[in-house]
C-alpha cells in the first residue's frame, strides 16, 4: 500500500494515547471545507509517496515510544490493501485508530468484526437533508451512511462522531437535523472549521464561539454527549 503521508507524532489524532499518523491518498467527497484537499484524489504524487515497508520501519524503531497509529485520509476506507496494511501494524503491537467518512459500512464492519481498529472517528458532515451540498455532490444515497452510524452505535469498539462547522454550510436547523438523527448517548463533537490554505471552496469561514455554544445547547436535547473540541 502507498500512503500520501505520515505525520511521525500527534497527541490530538488518537486522544490518549501517543501516536503517529498516516494519510492515506483519495476520496469520494469533494467536501468544500476540506483540510487535506490534496489528498481527494486517487494516486499520490511521487514526491510525497510513502510506500507501506517505509511506514513499517519507522513503527519498528517506535516501539516502546508510540502506543498508537491513527489512519486518516482521504477516505481509508477506499483501499482493499488497508486490512493487510493493520494486521501487520497491529502484529507489531500498536492500536489503530480508523478515521472514515462513513461511505463503506462493509469494510468497516469487517474491520470491526475482526478486532482489527480500537477506535474509529466517523464524520456527520451535516443533516441528512443538507448531506449532498456539504460532501460537494449532486446527489447521494445516504443508506450507507446510515449504515455505519448504525454499525459504530452497537458499541463494538470505542467511537465518536464529529461535525466540522463553518458560517456558510451549517445553521441551528441542521444542529436539529443532526440531533434527531443520532439521537442517543454516542460521544459526539462540534469542531470549528479552519481554514489550512488549501481547501477546495474560498470564502468559508467558522462560526462565532457563541455560534458554536448555541449549536452544543442545541444538540444536547438528543446528544447529551456533545462537546466542542479545542474551544474553551
Amino acid at each position: 500500500m502507498v500512503f500520501a503521508g505520515l505525520q511521525k507524532l500527534t497527541l490530538l489524532d488518537y486522544p490518549g494515547h501517543t501516536a503517529c499518523t498516516v494519510f492515506t491518498q483519495g476520496c469520494d467527497f469533494r467536501c468544500p471545507f476540506c483540510h487535506n484537499a490534496s489528498l481527494l484524489e486517487t494516486g499520490a504524487a511521487p514526491e510525497t509517496a510513502i510506500e507501506e515497508e517505509e511506514i513499517l520501519s519507522f513503527l519498528k524503531k517506535r516501539r516502546g515510544t508510540l502506543d498508537g497509529v491513527a489512519i486518516t485520509g482521504g477516505e481509508p476506507l477506499l483501499h482493499p490493501s488497508l486490512r493487510a496494511f493493520i494486521l501487520r501494524v497491529r502484529e507489531m503491537g500498536f492500536q489503530v485508530k480508523l478515521d472514515t467518512n462513513g461511505n463503506h459500512p462493509d469494510p468497516l464492519r469487517s474491520l470491526m468484526e475482526d478486532r482489527l481498529v480500537d477506535m474509529v472517528a466517523m464524520d456527520i458532515k451535516n443533516c441528512p437533508e443538507h448531506y449532498a451540498r456539504t460532501v460537494g455532490l449532486p446527489r447521494l444515497d445516504l443508506s450507507p451512511i446510515r449504515e455505519s452510524v448504525s454499525l459504530l452505535k452497537e458499541g463494538r469498539v470505542p467511537y465518536e462522531f464529529r461535525t466540522t462547522v463553518t458560517a456558510q454550510l451549517h445553521s441551528e436547523e441542521d444542529m436539529r437535523g443532526i440531533g434527531a438523527w443520532l439521537r442517543g448517548d454516542s460521544p459526539y463533537f462540534l469542531q470549528m472549521y479552519v481554514d489550512s490554505g488549501s481547501v477546495l471552496r474560498s470564502g468559508l469561514t467558522a462560526p462565532t464561539p457563541e455560534k458554536m455554544r448555541e449549536y452544543r445547547q442545541i444538540l444536547l436535547a438528543d446528544l447529551p454527549r456533545a462537546q466542542i473540541r479545542g474551544l474553551d
